[in-house]
This record gives C-alpha cells, sequence and structure tokens, in this order.
C-alpha cells in the first residue's frame, strides 16, 4: 500500500491522500499498552519532504518531544498517526497536506501543501490516572517480615527508562542503595514500591512521571516526564527499633541448665547476611568460638542471643546493625547497616566458679569403705566432649586406669570425682575446664573444652599420707636394725632390706605406698635409706621419718 502511495512510475498518480499513511515497521514483542487519546507521550522524530530533505528532527535538538495525544496539540495527522503505538515502536507517518500545516504552511520552514514525511519512535506512555505497577519477579518461600514505613533498608537496582535505557544502577557501584522508606528520602513510587518486599525478593517498579520526577527530570539521564522501571533485588532491612530476633531451630530435651551473663561459651557458627552470603564460619577454621557473654567481648546482638542457649542447642540469631557492626561495617565482607544472620551450636558452657558436678549412676548396698586421697585406685572411664564427642576409653585397653589419688597424676576435676566412691560404683562427672585441660587443651582435647567422664570403681587400696613410702601398723620394732640385719654382719644390702620390707607387709606389720610396682616401692625406700649411696645401710644411716620431721602420727622407713 505505502509503494502504491509513494508512487511507482508503471503505476501512475493515483491522486491526493485524504487520510495519515501508517507504516508500522517495528512492532516489538511484547506490548504492555498502546498510546490512547489523552495520554501522554514522549517520542522522537525525524521530519522529511518527499524528496528526503529534513525539516525538523527531535535528535538534531538533543531532547525528546512530549505532549498529550488526541486533544488537539499535535498537527492532527500526527495526532492520528501516534495513537496506538506501542513503546519502543517504530512507525512511517505520511502526513497530507490537510493534516498537517495547509496551504499556509510554516514560513520559512514547510512550504503550503507540503506533505510530511514522519520517522517516529515511541519512548514513553503514561496517564494522569496511572498507579504504581509493581510485578513481583521472584520470592523467597520463607518470609517472616516485610517491609514497612520506616524501615531502613539495602538493595540493589537497575534503573531504566520505559523504553530500556539504563539511566543508573547500583551494581556498576559495586554497593547496595541503603535508605530509610516512607521518610521522603525517596521518590514516592520507590517509597510505595518497596513497601511488603521480603529479603532476597525481586520486583519490578514501574512509575509514573509524576512519582518521580516529574516535569523536571533528573540530570541529563532523566528527562521530563519519564516513566522509570526499577529492577529491584532487596538485600536485607530492618528497622532502628528493632531488638535481636530469635529462632530456637533444635533444643535438646533435657535442658538441665541455661547460659547466663559471665559464663564462658563454646560454639560453632556460620555467618551470613540476609541475602544468604557467607562472610565467616567457624566450621571453615575447624575451631570453635570461644567467648564469654554479656560481657562485651563481642557484638552487642551476640551478647545478648546466646543468653538462655543450652548445651547442644542450634539456634538462629538474627542481628540488626545497631547491635552488631553499625553503618561502617567491618573489613570487606559485611556492608555497613547489615543484617547479620548467625546460625549457632552451642558446644558447651561453663562459668569460672563452677565445681565438678557428680552424678552417681549406681552405688552397691551395703558400702562401707570409700576412697580419700592417697588411695590408690583402679577404674574405668570413658571420656567426651559435651556435644558427644569421644575422646579416650579405658576400655581400649587392656586393664583399667590406675592412680593414687591426689598425687596430681590426673586433672583436679577427676581427682575430685574419684573421691568417696565405693568398689563397684558407677558416676557421670561433668568436669569444667579450670579443673580439667584449661584454656590450652591437651592432646584431643580443645582449649576450654567442659568434659564428660563416666567412671566406675573397680579396686582401692588404702593409701599411706602424702610423702610416704610405707607406714607401720603398730609400733615399730625396738631393735629394728638388728632385725633387719638377717645375716648379722653389720650391714644391710639390698636383698636383705627387701625381704624384711615384704615380710612386713605379709605378716600385716606394715604397708606399702599402693603401686602397680612393689618392687619399685621398696627400691625407692632402700635408696632413701642409703644414703651415702654405697649399696648397704648402716646403723648410722637408718632413721624412722618421724626422727627427721617429728611427724608422729605413722612412722616410715
Amino acid at each position: 500500500l505505502l509503494l502504491g502511495i509513494l508512487g511507482a512510475p508503471a503505476l501512475g498518480n493515483p491522486g491526493p491522500l485524504e487520510d495519515v499513511v501508517i507504516d508500522r515497521y517495528y512492532i516489538p514483542k511484547i506490548c504492555l499498552r498502546e498510546a490512547q487519546m489523552g495520554d501522554f507521550i514522549r517520542y522522537h522524530y525525524n521530519g522529511t519532504f518527499k524528496d528526503g530533505k529534513k525539516f525538523d528532527s527531535s535528535y538534531d535538538r538533543g531532547a525528546t518531544v512530549a505532549g498529550v495525544v488526541g486533544v488537539g496539540r499535535l498537527i492532527t495527522g500526527m495526532d492520528r498517526g501516534l495513537q496506538g503505538m506501542c513503546v519502543n515502536e517504530r512507525r512511517h507517518l505520511i502526513v497530507p497536506p490537510h493534516l498537517g500545516y495547509g496551504s499556509i504552511g510554516v514560513a520559512g520552514l514547510i512550504p503550503p501543501d507540503a506533505t510530511l514525511y514522519f520517522d517516529v519512535v515511541m519512548l514513553d506512555i503514561w496517564n494522569k490516572n496511572d498507579k504504581l505497577q509493581v510485578t513481583t519477579v521472584s520470592k523467597p518461600e520463607r518470609c517472616n517480615r516485610t517491609v514497612e514505613n520506616s524501615d531502613f533498608v539495602r538493595y540493589h537496582y537497575n534503573g531504566t527508562l520505559l523504553d530500556g535505557t539504563p539511566f543508573d544502577s547500583s551494581y556498576s557501584k559495586g554497593s547496595t542503595y541503603d535508605t530509610y522508606v516512607g521518610t521522603g528520602w525517596l521518590i514516592k513510587g520507590m517509597d510505595q514500591g518497596l513497601l511488603g518486599m521480603c529479603a532476597g525478593e525481586k520486583r519490578s517498579i514501574i512509575i509514573p512521571p509524576f512519582l518521580a520526577y516529574g516535569e523536571k527530570g533528573y540530570g541529563t539521564v532523566i528527562p521530563p516526564q519519564a516513566s522509570l522501571v526499577f529492577s529491584v533485588l532487596l538485600v536485607d532491612f530492618h528497622n532502628p527499633k528493632d531488638g535481636v530476633f530469635l529462632e530456637h531451630l533444635e533444643v535438646p530435651e533435657p535442658c538441665r541448665r541455661r547460659a547466663v551473663t559471665g559464663d564462658f561459651v563454646r560454639y560453632h557458627y556460620n555467618g551470613t547476611l540476609m541475602d544468604g552470603t557467607l562472610f565467616d564460619s567457624s566450621y571453615s577454621r575447624n575451631q570453635t568460638y570461644n567467648t564469654y557473654i554479656g560481657k562485651g567481648y563481642i557484638i552487642p546482638g551476640m551478647d545478648q542471643g546466646l543468653q538462655g542457649v543450652c548445651v547442644g542447642e542450634q539456634r538462629r540469631v538474627v542481628v540488626p546493625p545497631h547491635l552488631a557492626y553499625g553503618e561502617n561495617g567491618a573489613g570487606d565482607k559485611i556492608p555497613g547497616s547489615a543484617v547479620l544472620i548467625f546460625d549457632v551450636h552451642v558446644i558447651d558452657f561453663h562459668n569460672p566458679a563452677d565445681p565438678v558436678e557428680i552424678e552417681t549412676v549406681f552405688r552397691p548396698e551395703g558400702c562401707n569403705v570409700t576412697t580419700r586421697d592417697r588411695d590408690f585406685v583402679r577404674y574405668h572411664y570413658n571420656c567426651s566432649l559435651l556435644d558427644g564427642t569421644r575422646l579416650f576409653s579405658s576400655h581400649d585397653y587392656e586393664k583399667p586406669q590406675e592412680v593414687t589419688l591426689g598425687a596430681n597424676k590426673v586433672i583436679e576435676g577427676l581427682n575430685s570425682g574419684l573421691l568417696d566412691m565405693c568398689v563397684g560404683e558407677r558416676r557421670v562427672l561433668i568436669i569444667p575446664p579450670h579443673l580439667g585441660h584449661g584454656e590450652s587443651g591437651a592432646r584431643g582435647v580443645p582449649g576450654s573444652a567442659v568434659l564428660r567422664f563416666e567412671v566406675e570403681l573397680i579396686s582401692m587400696e588404702e593409701g599411706v599420707p602424702e610423702g610416704y613410702l610405707f607406714i607401720w601398723h603398730g609400733e615399730p620394732p625396738a631393735n629394728l636394725y638388728e632385725q633387719m640385719d638377717l645375716n648379722k654382719d653389720g650391714g644391710i644390702p639390698a636383698d636383705e632390706f627387701s625381704t624384711f620390707i615384704k615380710t612386713q607387709v605379709a605378716e600385716g606389720k606394715g604397708r606399702l605406698m599402693p603401686s602397680s610396682d612393689p618392687e619399685k616401692v621398696i627400691a625407692d625406700m632402700f635408696q632413701n635409706q642409703d644414703r651415702n649411696q654405697d649399696g648397704k645401710i648402716t646403723p648410722e644411716e637408718l632413721k624412722l621419718k618421724s626422727d627427721e620431721d617429728q611427724e608422729k602420727i605413722h612412722e616410715e622407713l
């Protein structure tokens, strides 16, 4: 049709046009809206005569044309030719003289009775009755809270004009846009468009000019009367009045004790931003985070969030920025004004004033004799952390563990837990680190770890006072040296000494310090008495311990 109207030599001249001729030579695949009478539009155009000579161009002026279509503010041909256009649609319009500037023309620019040719691209369409258009592109399955007025939001965005021309992007700046909602810091359309969003939600927000920058536009990037399209990803948000939010993911039963201010807590954690970005993890270091709570050693939100935890509890702690790292953030992983989420697993906790916790699982009836300091005991044990991690067990060896109580051979808490036990008794001991392996830990034992021991007393032997290797059950012989000198040669060698001591023990007249190696105890006794180390004891060398330290309760060789 257009070719016929423009005229081809073989077809002849059909005569003057009666109406505007429209050639829709580009129509976008998606057309959400067509320009209607009374709509406000923005467009670019080139205007030429039939011979191609240009008489006007919005491109040459560097500014789009804006106005209302279909109400007589444009020449009739343009009013008709622009109606029904989509954003980004391109049209060729042929406007006959009577629908253009008629027989008068425009002095110096358009001659009388000129047919006008326009190449038009539609850039924007809106109406004063338009509302904000919000489309949810994606939304997380879990959404505990949505944006409200006075909330502080952090979001990424791409901003374009309605025709797709980009004018701004937070991504290009490498940081989120951070601001309050509903307090006038944003254009009205964004204030409205962000309401009701979840963290992690993506939205497309189309804002008409009267809810954006209106007649003035903004700088050189946003023309006057421009509709704006924002593709928004809400990274996080909070309210300045927010406290710490707790979510109890798993609470063990029973929970015998809950952490309070002053307790020392060992816990694992994953720290993420609200969009799921991991900024720190104790698991990656294969080491718990250990600290006092309620003392200011950690951010205030965690100081509060760890109050009341149980051993073994898994808890989510959501910390607003004013209880975390504030407007400045921390390092290159925690942005300013970021909400932090800590998924915490409490391994154990204790208080520096805690004693050993003793639970008697089984105690034999008729138990009259119990363990005391200096007794020699044999016992089985299983040792673990409070989270159940197995550390050591005497059952892994051929025989029970042996120790003299009070001889500083085991950790203080275990020594205390083995006192006042009967043979056959079973106990569970909870030992805080200051009575265990302390802040440094030990091989296989983490620093500051609370230990759990399951112990069973297998046997016990009555001990001797500290510093003694042998004690008499009664008074020692008056002529001790003569009885000990078995061959009466005036000297007591090691074999005579050993034979004598073993005879006293066998006859119940005295007892050795309990040990898994009695021969070594007797050898130590002999070495103590052989003062000049010549291999025999003389009358001058043999002395009772009471002669040396005035101890009158027990006498020892």
